[in-house]
């Protein structure tokens, strides 16, 4: 009896030097270079949670270009467990959730450092000066957070992303092969050009014949109603205070050609396609569910989301020619520079391939530890990354019918358990 006791408080000292006093944690936070504005977050999720601000040079290269600050969240389990580093592409405020919880956290029990992306949010430089948005710059900033961190977590380290925080894992990796020891970039595209050319026959070819009938026939009637639903789009617009660059039947086009490639990125069923012979109002509100103009308006969140898809993280492209008699537009070729990026940067902003190269002769010339994550019917999935004969320890994974939301918790238990064995196995070595 007395023996089991002592182990007990023994387990349970252990337990505290592992975990900290949140004084200790914020104190060592304090320490490090480079850290301000240290805000204690609730958390269901995580012991001890951290808003921090990280201290960034705009240009990594060129150190008179002034600097900004990133945000950066930290979940912390304890100082003796792997550490998962976040590579979002997008703004982070979600990550504030009490309720957040990234994925491999739970699964590995490690620690969280989720970076929001430069650009983003809180995280954007003032004045914005566009020419720093670069992949490269953005690898920096994941680099500077890698190292500052690593001294207070000195265990394995893991970078994951999801969609563009996927690529931005990939690219990581790329640029600096040694900051992690795992990397699982989630539902991730490698494109090729700002369009790609992969995306519209995955289109062709995705679901079944009947399935993608029922889609093209819904987007044949809802052109052919363009004069009866311009209005409809008008009043929506007007409420939501949108405007475009383009005229009101364009933006409609838009909304059309992109339909098939949103409802299946989100693995919406065509069961809740309306019927052809549905009212206006009835087709318009399911167009508008699916596929909102919100995307091909002005001043949207996602703007410099664009501005590096059209310089050098790549996009798609729309197939136009089933529906060339009732489309506005001549040619949907170049949308993405036409309307959607920042005004000043309209016809200046051309794409370079040297991202896309570099990355996929990472992967062909060495074999990090890496497990690729996509959906088998997300169009996304249509510039996964390459898979090299040979490699022992590239891993590349589809969900069966799966969308943009496939993870490895929602795979198959079979791969599920293949997934986990490798990650607890790369982790003990």
């Amino acid at each position: 009896m007395r023996r089991t006791f002592h182990l007990l408080l023994l387990s349970f000292l252990c337990t505290l030097v592992a975990f900290a006093s949140p004084g200790d944690l914020k104190e060592k936070l304090a320490s490090l270079k480079g850290i301000s504005n240290i805000e204690q977050l609730e958390s269901d999720v995580y012991p001890e949670k951290y808003l921090v601000r990280i201290t960034q040079p705009i240009d990594p290269k060129h150190p008179e270009a002034g600097t900004f600050t990133q945000r950066v969240v930290i979940g912390h389990v304890g100082f003796d467990r792997p550490t998962v580093l976040v590579t979002e592409g997008y703004g982070g405020a979600y990550a504030l959730n009490p309720k957040y919880e990234e994925e491999l956290t739970k699964l590995l029990n490690a620690n969280l450092v989720f970076v929001e992306y430069r650009y983003f949010l809180e995280s954007t430089p003032e004045p914005c000066n566009w020419d720093y948005l670069t992949a490269e710059n953005s690898a920096y900033d994941l680099h500077n957070v890698n190292q500052t961190f690593k001294q207070l977590y000195t265990g394995k380290w893991i970078s994951t992303g999801i969609s563009k925080g996927g690529q931005t894992t990939m690219l990581y990796r790329a640029f600096f092969p040694d900051d992690v020891d795992i990397s699982v970039p989630y539902v991730g595209p490698l494109c090729k050009g700002v369009e790609d050319g992969r995306h519209e026959p995955f289109l062709r070819k995705v679901g079944t014949k009947k399935e993608r009938n029922r889609i093209k026939n819904f987007q044949t009637e809802v052109l052919s109603r363009k004069a009866e639903m311009l209005p409809l789009l008008e009043a929506l617009s007007k409420e939501k205070g949108l405007e475009y660059r383009i005229p009101m039947a364009e933006v409609l086009d838009y909304c059309v050609l992109e339909y098939p490639f949103a409802l299946w990125q989100w693995g919406t069923s065509v069961s809740v396609i309306p019927s052809v012979h549905a009212d206006t109002e009835a087709l318009f509100k399911h167009l508008m569910d699916i596929s909102s103009p919100d995307y091909f308006a002005e001043n949207q969140p996602n703007i410099s989301f664009f501005v590096q898809a059209a310089r050098e993280l790549g996009y798609y492209g729309y197939d136009t020619k089933p529906f060339k008699k009732y489309l506005t537009i001549e040619s949907s070729k170049g949308y993405l520079n036409r309307i959607m990026l920042p005004k000043e940067l309209v016809d200046k902003v051309e794409f370079r391939p040297a991202l896309y190269h570099k990355i996929y002769n990472f992967l062909k010339d060495n074999d990090p530890k890496m497990i690729f994550i996509y959906g088998e019917i997300d169009p996304w999935s249509a510039a996964h990354a390459p898979v090299f004969k040979g490699k022992k320890n590239e891993q590349v994974y589809f969900q069966p019918r799966g969308s943009h939301r496939s993870r490895i918790g929602n795979m198959p238990e079979d791969i599920k358990e293949k997934i986990l064995t490798q990650l607890n196995q790369w982790l003990a070595e």
